[in-house]
């Protein structure tokens, strides 16, 4: 039985390097026979014309903000819970004494 499955991971193996990839990061050809232009969402055309690393640092730049803001509610929630009120020391200008 382990001969078999051998035999075919070799197999699945060589196909994978012969066959052209499926999937959607498949570069798909036109009508025209060229390849298919991917759309770039509205505002990615400054993003295009950037260099590519300093737009993934921008871009992790903003991702970890974001994380780090979702976890400081989510830890202010989980102390609520709890009974510990660890609130917003300014609230609409006014300085809130604990």
């Amino acid at each position: 039985m382990s001969m078999l499955h051998a035999i075919a991971w070799i197999f699945e193996a060589l196909l994978r390097l012969v066959l052209p990839p499926s999937g959607r990061h498949r570069a798909t050809r036109s009508a025209f026979g060229r390849p298919a232009m991917r759309r770039q969402p509205p505002g990615a055309q400054g993003a295009a014309m950037a260099r590519p690393y300093v737009v993934a640092h921008e871009q992790q730049r903003e991702q970890r903000t974001e994380r780090r803001l979702r976890r400081r509610r989510r830890r202010t929630l989980w102390l609520a819970v709890h009974g510990i009120d660890i609130g917003p020391r300014v609230i609409h200008g006014v300085r809130v004494v604990a």
